[in-house]
């Protein structure tokens, strides 16, 4: 499955220099002449793109996990993680969503690419796996504990709504779904058709 990296809202211009190199992000900055004529130093952030997976059971329950990393509250999400470098998107929410619940699907369906800040390079790729079989133990990294649960269509909804659950992409997603009934059949076709 092929999918395009969304445009991001501020592109980085070409004359954009890095000026510090992190384990996470890369800082950029560059001189911008403003509407009055002046000059002013702009920066902008740059990290590996993510990805997230909706991981949906053969009897329609959503796989959810209750998350601990280092120097964090405990929080609920679906799974996921950073593309490695030159990693094919598609490919690393597979191995993603392996790894963290040990689940594999042979039914994946791209939901949504999107880049959500002005400042950060990064692009945020959603994908719905269907059919999910267990099939390994976890593959956990030293800085994760994760619990596997399933949820109804309705207690992950619940889910959504909470402050600990640390997806706001999927978040939206799930309040558009609730102001506007077509786009609850379109939420439930996504998962479930």
């Amino acid at each position: 499955m092929k999918v395009t990296r969304p445009p991001a809202k501020h592109p980085l211009p070409p004359h954009a220099h890095k000026v510090f190199s992190g384990e996470i992000f890369d800082v950029y900055q560059w001189e911008q002449q403003l509407f009055d004529g002046t000059n002013a130093t702009f920066e902008k952030i740059k990290r590996l793109d993510t990805v997230g997976v909706v991981a949906v059971t053969p009897d329609q329950k959503l796989l959810l996990c209750h998350q601990e990393q280092p120097g964090m509250a405990p929080f609920v999400e679906t799974f996921g993680g950073r593309v490695d470098p030159g990693e094919d998107p598609f490919l690393a929410a597979q191995r993603e969503l392996l790894e963290e619940s040990g689940y594999q699907s042979a039914q994946w369906k791209f939901w949504q690419a999107t880049q959500p800040f002005e400042k950060i390079d990064w692009a945020i790729y959603t994908f719905v796996a269907q059919n999910c079989q267990l099939v390994q133990d976890q593959a956990l990294e030293g800085g994760e504990k994760i619990s596997v649960f399933t949820a109804t269509f309705e207690e992950f909804i619940d889910y959504t709504q909470q402050p600990n659950f640390r997806d706001a992409e999927l978040t939206n997603l799930v309040l558009q779904a609730l102001a506007y009934p077509e786009k609850m059949t379109a939420l439930k076709q996504m998962l479930f058709a």
